[in-house]
């Protein structure tokens, strides 16, 4: 296993270290549970950079890195939602969204020995849900305001969705025509 594999194992540990420390009864905590989303958030950045600058992108890794993402965020989300910080719908389309590119991606892992790497939009997705979900478990928001946040971040994600979701057409329409020729 590479470093950037490490990296997003270690990520997927976090999340049951992040839940525990949110709710827990320490002075602060949520100031802790910010600072593990953080270190996630920044293993996230450096496994990518690694991967890519010694060229050790796997397979494997392009499965890893969004799973240990995207399992982090929607905990991040499920426990700002249970401490009533946003609306039980974003915690819905976030889930409804990431079950259809779980899908996809399990569509293309099966047909293709290349999986499509992340777009742009998709990682701004990203950085826009760490920074809105940082802000409103550091800061007191009014919930008025905690919901334009997210709602923000929501449709930054549907924009990043569709962008995946156009290359997953394009992806299989290329593999359909693989086949035929």
């Amino acid at each position: 296993m590479n470093v950037p594999n490490v990296l997003s194992v270690f990520r997927l540990l976090l999340v049951p270290v992040f839940a525990v420390v949110y709710f827990s009864d320490l002075g602060q905590a949520h100031v802790y549970a910010t600072g593990v989303y953080m270190l996630a958030a920044a293993t996230d950045f450096f496994d990518g950079r690694i991967a890519r600058k010694y060229h050790l992108v796997s397979k494997l890794g392009r499965i890893l890195d969004p799973l240990g993402d995207k399992i982090m965020t929607f905990t991040v989300l499920l426990c700002i939602t249970i401490d009533k910080i946003i609306p039980v719908w974003a915690v819905v389309i976030f889930f409804l969204k990431e079950s259809l590119m779980a899908i996809g991606g399990f569509m293309i892992y099966r047909k293709s020995s290349d999986m499509p790497s992340a777009n742009y939009l998709g990682k701004a997705a990203t950085v826009v849900f760490v920074v809105v979900c940082g802000i409103l478990m550091l800061f007191n928001i009014p919930k008025f305001y905690s919901t334009i946040m997210i709602t923000v971040a929501i449709i930054v994600m549907i924009a990043a969705f569709m962008g995946y979701l156009l290359q997953f057409i394009k992806f299989t329409q290329s593999l359909n025509k693989k086949r035929i020729s």
